[in-house]
């Protein structure tokens, strides 16, 4: 969800990858409420940080971990760190409902977080 988020809210001047500890199939509740905002992330799929290009690797500015209960990867870059530890909307069982409302919560954190982080780094959100 962040990276469809990021690449929505920053465009496309930025190259924005997304990498996981442990990377899965994407989260058809994921899908879900990402269409309910106009996002299709259904093509998107899920990488380990092995997978990223290094030339991409190098060039960072920033990387953001999203982890809160999950192990962190650790990348070695020079690029700023922020961390915005979020639980995995995944995480837990529940109704279609209840998994529905924790991934509409996580997407709206991530909203806010990255349009506070493009205001802070001064990047135009669409």
């Amino acid at each position: 969800m962040a990276e469809g988020l990021a690449k929505k809210l920053l465009g496309d001047s930025i190259a924005i990858e997304s990498a996981g500890s442990a990377p899965s199939k994407v989260n058809p509740f994921a899908v879900t409420v990402m269409e309910e905002i106009g996002i299709d992330i259904s093509k998107q799929y899920s990488k380990s940080y092995d997978e990223l290009i290094p030339k991409f690797i190098v060039s960072l500015d920033y990387v953001i971990t999203l982890c809160a209960e999950e192990v962190c990867p650790r990348m070695v870059s020079r690029a700023k760190k922020l961390h915005w530890p979020l639980p995995d909307p995944a995480g837990k069982s529940g109704s279609d409902e209840e998994q529905l409302g924790r991934f509409r919560d996580t997407r709206n954190a991530l909203i806010d977080r990255i349009k506070a982080f493009a205001k802070e780094a001064a990047f135009r959100v669409s």
